[in-house]
């Protein structure tokens, strides 16, 4: 059934994958897609983002929130959902295309760096002022439109991570507001 509608959708994927790579393919966007890609490493700018907020009592909720968020995308995305699917990645199925980034392992649905960057992007929009959250939406932004351009990521795993990421950053705030609540319990 999933291989079935993968199937459907490889072509538009491709389309979409083809049209972004040869519109903003330059010298600069080439090593700055790397750079990023190279910086959203398994998510490793978020969680230490997320520890940083810990360890300030104004900002403890914010950062809890995120770490949840991370968690909670990690484990439904990359531990369930993609062995589940099983969905190649669009450089094996257009071998034409020199991939500039090492290898990812793992399959391609859905994109957890974009459920990350969504999650975290959720907490923000919910949780910081305009300052603390145009940076982070920013930043998330980047790293969802480098999952893209590096085409290691179907658009569709991407609008999937994103959808993913959402629920899970609304799931992160439901539940650190609960932390938040009995924190003021306490006190």
């Amino acid at each position: 059934m999933m291989t079935a509608i993968f199937k459907m959708l490889q072509s538009v994927d491709l389309a979409i994958l083809n049209f972004i790579y040869n519109t903003f393919n330059c010298a600069f966007m080439g090593k700055f897609m790397v750079l990023v890609n190279y910086l959203a490493y398994q998510g490793v700018i978020w969680i230490i983002l997320g520890v940083t907020l810990l360890f300030f009592k104004r900002t403890r909720v914010i950062g809890f929130a995120f770490l949840i968020a991370l968690t909670l995308s990690f484990l439904i995305g990359d531990v369930g959902l993609k062995h589940f699917v099983m969905r190649s990645r669009p450089f094996i199925n257009n071998p034409d295309f020199i991939l500039k980034v090492s290898v990812p392992s793992g399959s391609s649905f859905p994109s957890t760096h974009s459920a990350f960057a969504a999650a975290i992007a959720t907490v923000a929009i919910a949780k910081l002022n305009k300052l603390g959250r145009i940076p982070l939406i920013c930043i998330a932004i980047t790293i969802i439109f480098s999952r893209l351009y590096n085409y290691l990521h179907y658009p569709s795993d991407v609008v999937a991570g994103i959808l993913l990421g959402v629920v899970c950053g609304l799931a992160a705030l439901l539940i650190a507001g609960k932390f938040e609540n009995k924190q003021k319990t306490i006190q």
